[in-house]
């Protein structure tokens, strides 16, 4: 191991590449179609629209026509390149849960879609986050609703599948739908994979690739975590009116999806930079799910077992692993003292707990788009000295996770990551190193 960087910027160091691996400047223009005879239209949602908006711009010929609109988180646009031509229009608009920005966005490109040919080509840039910044209901359901169902998902501990089941058959541009509108044109899907498994269906709810679930799961996922919905909107689901394009749909017929980076593929540049580093390494997978913090205690057990039967004088091993778990919110906290946090930090709160003090693990969880939650880091490290620092602050690990405060835990023994947004989003990175 190269002796020259310590345990955390080591886990930085990799984290970075990563997502180095995954922006859209390195890949996208490898995965471009040819100019159509017609016009080229440009659509796109996800927290890396707008970096991939920019690339396309660079790498489409300056010659061939091109327009377009993408949203993206707000702050999440990137530095326009100097001298890059302004094509694409980024707008901005909320994750996790949608305002009038998304509303207003869904609005505009389903009316860019209008007189569209079978000569013309539409582009459209999706990736992670595109649910919420692409929202239109259906008729009978008003923003303010969408707002209080999609919080709902998100705090009850469904997972992204069952999220995103429900989102399809409450709109009018998802599941299929913005490829049904720009029929008869060849709709050509450049996605970045933020979903365990790669389901393109899944990445960004889907607007444009045809949907194998049904109303009948969109309300077994309803009535499983008691979700309400309008009245309307739960008879015409029960009559199949909002049911999706499925996969046969004819109208789908000219699509295509190509994924132009994902979750593995991030974790392999991880993991050829830790054995550049002196390294063993092992992937666990890129789609590990479940309860945030029970995976960071099972990744702790593995750590611990990896411990205890290796030999002394053995190489220092990475463990890394990816994919999208969830967080059971505590609604029966106190109101007003719910705590902060995502994801990443919840699992740390459960790897800490397991790791128990382990005096020769070091970690870092973080989310690859740099925000976890809604918070302003990216996650955070979990160091041998964690819970003595923990005590010595007179901090309860088992109070922050209570009332899901990760970020206030982390927060109070400066272990934040915080990155600022990186511009791409392939879920979560996870590393675990073990001297």
């Amino acid at each position: 191991m190269d002796s020259n960087l310590n345990p955390r910027e080591l886990l930085e160091r990799l984290y970075y590449a990563a997502v180095r691996r995954a922006q859209p400047s390195e890949t996208l223009k490898d995965f471009l179609p040819a100019p159509p005879k017609g016009r080229t239209l440009v659509l796109g949602a996800g927290k890396a629209a707008g970096a991939m908006a920019y690339a396309m711009e660079a790498a489409w010929p300056s010659d061939a026509p091109m327009s377009g609109l993408v949203v993206t988180r707000y702050h999440h646009t990137p530095p326009r390149p100097p001298g890059l031509s302004t094509r694409i229009e980024v707008i901005e608009a909320s994750h996790p849960v949608p305002d009038q920005a998304s509303y207003e966005a869904a609005v505009r490109m389903l009316a860019l879609t209008d007189g569209l040919t079978a000569d013309d080509l539409v582009v459209c840039l999706m990736s992670g986050g595109g649910s919420a910044l692409l929202t239109l209901p259906v008729e009978g359901m008003d923003l303010a609703e969408k707002q209080r169902i999609n919080q709902a998902l998100l705090e009850c501990g469904a997972d992204i599948r069952e999220i995103n089941c429900v989102r399809k058959h409450i709109s009018r541009i998802k599941g299929g739908l913005l490829a049904t509108a720009c029929h008869p044109a060849r709709v050509i899907t450049l996605a970045i994979s933020d979903v365990p498994g790669d389901d393109v269906s899944v990445i960004a709810s889907g607007p444009t690739v045809g949907d194998a679930s049904t109303c009948a799961d969109a309300l077994a996922v309803l009535e499983k975590y008691d979700i309400s919905v309008p009245a309307a909107v739960r008879e015409a689901l029960e009559a199949g009116r909002l049911e999706t394009p499925k996969l046969n749909d004819p109208r789908l017929s000219n699509n295509e999806v190509r994924l132009i980076a994902t979750p593995q593929q991030a974790l392999d540049a991880a993991a050829v930079e830790a054995k550049r580093l002196g390294l063993d390494v092992r992937i666990l997978g890129d789609d590990i799910e479940g309860e945030s913090r029970v995976v960071g205690m099972e990744h702790a057990a593995m750590a611990r077992a990896f411990m205890k039967n290796s030999s002394a004088n053995r190489t220092p091993l990475l463990l890394l692993s990816g994919g999208e778990t969830t967080v059971t919110v505590n609604t029966g906290t106190k109101e007003g003292t719910r705590g902060r946090g995502g994801r990443a930090g919840e699992f740390c709160l459960g790897l800490a707990a397991g790791l128990r003090e382990e005096a020769s693990v070091w970690a870092l969880a973080a989310d690859t788009d740099g925000i976890d939650g809604v918070e302003g880091n990216a996650g955070a490290f979990v160091c041998p000295d964690t819970l003595a620092r923990a005590r010595d602050a007179k901090l309860s690990l088992g109070d922050f996770l209570e009332r899901n405060d990760s970020y206030g835990y982390f927060s109070e023994l400066n272990d934040l990551f915080v990155t600022g947004p990186t511009h791409t989003n392939v879920n979560d990175f996870r590393a675990i190193l073990i001297l």
